[in-house]
């Protein structure tokens, strides 16, 4: 017989063999992989529960460290309203209009505005933070307002993938510049 790439028949059949004898060995030197585990649902709903009342911890922390006179909604989130006026708070389907500062516990700013560039949106039809929505309910035009945002109403497990770093709690700090119809 010829050659095959420089190598006889005779090598190459030897070769051959030798990988055969070996490749079982080699193969049970492989890591043998675990099969993927799955969480049950009350798995998961334990673990977000543990979350959950660590970030209340951190903020209780915060709040005391700070010295800060703040209630707690149902939710989670923590506020502190200065109201100006006894007009009627705002109400789904309003357009509010604010001046903020956002940022982080450890007092790192995220984002800011002006009265040129609120930040302006209708109650209710989405678009904004879970916890921006449930705050903006709370307030009246003219009010001034520090609201403490846990993750899960804030930007959850993500972040926002610029400033506002993963399964961040913010600080909102508003002002209510304007609330109305249209």
């Amino acid at each position: 017989m010829g050659n095959i790439g420089g190598l006889n028949y005779k090598t190459m059949k030897k070769i051959i063999s030798l990988l055969f004898l070996f490749l079982p060995i080699l193969a049970g030197c492989q890591e043998k992989k675990k099969p993927a585990t799955r969480l049950t649902m009350d798995e998961l709903i334990e673990i977000n529960r543990q979350l959950v009342n660590d970030d209340d911890a951190r903020i209780k922390t915060y709040i005391d460290e700070k010295k800060l006179q703040m209630q707690r909604t149902e939710t989670g989130m923590w506020y502190n309203i200065q109201s100006k006026k006894k007009t009627p708070t705002a109400a789904t389907g309003q357009i509010i209009s604010l001046k903020y500062n956002v940022s982080l516990l450890d007092g790192t700013a995220c984002y800011a505005s002006d009265k040129k560039n609120p930040r302006t949106f209708r109650i209710g039809q989405g678009g904004v933070e879970s916890g921006l929505e449930e705050a903006a309910l709370m307030l009246r035009k003219g009010d001034k307002a520090t609201f403490i945002m846990p993750p899960h109403l804030a930007y959850g497990l993500t972040g926002d993938n610029n400033r506002i770093p993963p399964r961040a709690t913010i600080i909102y700090e508003v002002e209510v510049l304007d609330v109305r119809e249209r």
